[in-house]
């Protein structure tokens, strides 16, 4: 079963409680997990997400968010297919606390679409009315998956996919 909240229209994607126990094994980057305590607290948890509080017990591991959709989904995005680091509790969680919040808005983020079989349509950066630029992006009946993302890493934070 996947978890999911509402962001207005679209559904926020953390990484689904299945993919988080293959992680916490071995990472999409075929290494084992190594956990540690974050002192400082702030990391963007992809399993609940929210950011970690100091003294959680988290884990940065590689995900890849296309493949994992390609495999549920059949398209084969080729090239595009990436992996990326992303913290987890290194320990289950029980997901996303508050299913009416927009998670990780207080940036500049980028959103990354992708077509049903797994090209990339384009992108934009979004620094205010992420839920305008987020129901835009739907827009475009090609729209089959809007990856959020990032800048300053480029890290993959959550997917939105097509209700």
């Amino acid at each position: 079963m996947t978890t999911t909240y509402t962001t207005h229209t679209y559904p926020a994607r953390p990484i689904p409680p299945e993919t988080l126990t293959a992680l916490r094994t071995t990472d999409d980057a075929g290494r084992p997990m190594t956990s540690f305590t974050d002192e400082e607290g702030g990391a963007p948890l992809r399993c609940c997400l929210r950011r970690s509080a100091p003294g959680e017990r988290i884990a940065l591991v590689a995900y890849a968010p296309l493949r994992r959709w390609a495999a549920e989904t059949g398209a084969a995005p080729g090239a595009y297919d990436e992996q990326g680091p992303v913290f987890i509790h290194a320990a289950p969680c029980p997901g996303p606390a508050d299913p009416a919040a927009l998670p990780f808005t207080d940036a500049h983020r980028v959103l990354r679409r992708y077509c049903a079989d797994g090209r990339i349509l384009g992108g934009r950066l979004v620094d205010t009315d992420f839920p305008s630029a987020l129901a835009e992006a739907f827009t475009d009946p090609e729209v089959a998956v809007v990856q959020v993302r990032a800048v300053e890493y480029g890290c993959f934070l959550y997917e939105v996919r097509r209700a």
